[in-house]
């Protein structure tokens, strides 16, 4: 077979790559891998047991006592699923050749199901594929699905690489992007369509879980601008000694590092996004800490604010400044491990151990808690499992990393938007002159930036995005709608019996 000079290069600057990645550190302690084996055995159960043997679909949630009857599944739990058979295998928990089998008979299925222009909806029938809650065709969430149909491709090869590739070669980013050819100047895509309304008003115009969406775009056979990258509006957050990209929940800064290791790299703005994420996840514990006389949770030493379950059975996106009611993340805290090992190691063993059975259940922690009122979620998320399983991997061995690394769209997407790996002494800034000339004071950096600062006080609302709102990155307000769990959003289908997480 001849390799043509293009498709070489490619995987020379992959390997190199997958060569050039620092080994990943461990934990240190015979407890600390007790301890991370269960977290992660558990994710990989869940995703085991709550995909529907048939189609492979993986519910959005499922409680985390007991049965349930959730039906209701999601394309981007679907896509951890799929991650999450390559790192049970390679833990030596599944079996390669039944869980190679899985990923194929996933892949077969989710090629088959309903969708527009490669995109699928964002929640469907685990058993049937059908739309459900009249979601939206979602390009973040099929953008997952496919991150990890890659992923899950690229471990087993095969049948199930070469049914990866036709599912996300078949995603129309063009389409998403100017959409539908009704805007063919527009540098944002779209967050989705609806078949009862078109085109969705928001789109992922600023930073924040945007990247994971961004990335494969870019990555893409279809050669999108780069502008959809530069134009991105980066918002400044800044909170006593920290500074990073939008205030806002936990998870902003960790979905996008599960699969790509943006370790010591800048972009061709001169952004470092590793750098971004250690400062927010130093933001979050030291906002805590400055509220511990208010909230008990933080008093206690909790942190991690995020998007998700809260008391009353809402679903609430949590984060720094605010708003915020003392509820955190066990996963948001566990998916922290990438960048503050120590720090978030310590917190949830210290959850695990003194909180017990009502923060920990048959798939590791509950979703969040809080311990003033006293309340902890009895469900577990999908993607937020998923996360966690996969940002503890990467901790622990690189595994999904490499695998994206591998990938010839991650080649393509790094040179695209100048993903290039720099050597820097010291603390590497958020912002840097990719022309050497340094880093710049707050007030002068640029391009574009828009720059905050929070006041340490109670209900400051936050400035994670551009103020033209559902034009850009939807505010925090938006931010469940967008994920389409608001009050009366449970695994249930209208009908089903069984427990229902808060009022309808």
């Amino acid at each position: 077979m001849t390799v043509g000079r293009p498709a070489l290069l490619a995987l020379l600057i992959a390997a190199a790559c997958i060569g050039l990645l620092p080994r990943p550190a461990a934990a240190d302690t015979a407890e600390e891998r007790r301890f991370l084996d269960d977290v992660q055995k558990r994710a990989v159960a869940y995703f085991r047991e709550r995909a529907d043997p048939t189609t492979g679909l993986v519910t959005d949630r499922a409680s985390n006592s007991g049965s349930d009857g959730y039906t209701v599944a999601s394309t981007a739990a679907t896509g951890y699923g799929l991650s999450s058979l390559a790192v049970g295998v390679d833990r030596k928990w599944l079996k390669r050749d039944e869980a190679a089998a899985r990923a194929e008979k996933t892949l077969r299925f989710l090629l088959a199901m309903p969708h527009n222009h490669g995109f699928l909806y964002h929640f469907i029938d685990k058993r049937t594929g059908e739309r459900v809650w009249q979601s939206e065709v979602s390009t973040i969430d099929t953008a997952l699905c496919a991150l990890g149909a890659l992923t899950a491709g690229r471990y087993f090869g095969g049948k199930v690489r070469a049914l990866s590739e036709r599912f996300t070669d078949r995603m129309d980013w063009r389409w998403a992007l100017t959409n539908g050819g009704t805007r063919p100047d527009k540098l944002a895509l779209t967050h989705g369509w609806r078949p009862e309304t078109g085109f969705i008003a928001a789109d992922w115009g600023s930073f924040c879980e945007s990247t994971v969406l961004l990335l494969p775009a870019l990555g893409s056979k279809q050669d999108l601008p780069a502008e959809v990258w530069t134009r991105l509006e980066r918002p400044r957050y800044r909170y006593g000694n920290h500074e990073t990209l939008a205030g806002g929940p936990i998870f902003w800064h960790q979905m996008t590092q599960g699969y790509y290791d943006l370790r010591n790299r800048r972009d061709r703005l001169g952004y470092d996004y590793w750098a971004a994420a250690e400062q927010a996840m130093d933001i979050h514990r030291a906002f805590c800490a400055d509220n511990a006389a208010r909230r008990k949770t933080y008093r206690e030493g909790y942190w991690g604010l995020n998007a998700g379950d809260a008391s009353g059975g809402r679903y609430e996106a949590f984060g720094v400044p605010g708003p915020e009611d003392g509820t955190v993340s066990p996963t948001g805290v566990l998916a922290a491990i990438l960048y503050r090992p120590k720090e978030a190691l310590a917190t949830a063993m210290r959850m695990r151990n003194e909180l017990g059975d009502r923060a920990w259940g048959r798939y590791g922690f509950c979703n969040q808690f809080n311990l003033e009122p006293e309340w902890f979620g009895p469900d577990v998320i999908g993607i937020d499992l998923g996360m966690a399983l996969l940002n503890i991997e990467n901790y622990r061995s690189g595994l999904v990393w490499k695998l994206t690394a591998a990938l010839p769209a991650t080649v393509r997407a790094y040179r695209k938007v100048g993903l290039s790996r720099t050597s820097e002494a010291g603390i590497r800034p958020l912002w840097r002159s990719r022309s050497g000339a340094g880093a710049v004071p707050w007030s002068l950096q640029s391009p574009g930036a828009l720059v905050y600062a929070a006041a340490r006080r109670p209900g400051a609302r936050s400035v994670c995005c551009a103020t033209d709102g559902l034009s850009r990155c939807a505010g925090q307000k938006d931010l469940a709608m967008r994920h389409g769990r608001s009050r009366n959003r449970t695994g249930l289908l209208p009908g089903q019996a069984g427990r229902r997480n808060g009022p309808t």
